[in-house]
């Protein structure tokens, strides 16, 4: 999820709601840790400073053919 108007990127890895504890590993990026250390999230602050947006978002998914 990419919020425009705050600039923050957010990954979610695991949508089970739970308690999560916030790691800051540098000053703009936090990971969301939940159940048995696991990361359960990814937030990316000023994230057009860091990432070529054009290029990530909107993400694309491409089903093969002979999956449909």
């Amino acid at each position: 999820m990419y919020n425009v108007k705050t600039d923050l990127l957010y990954f979610r890895l695991d949508e089970r709601k739970q308690q999560v504890i916030n790691r800051r590993l540098s000053e703009d990026i936090v990971l969301d840790i939940g159940e048995d250390g696991r990361i359960v999230g990814i937030e990316i602050l000023d994230a057009s400073k860091h990432l070529n947006l054009e290029r990530l978002l909107p993400v694309k998914y491409e089903i093969p053919l002979e999956a449909v």
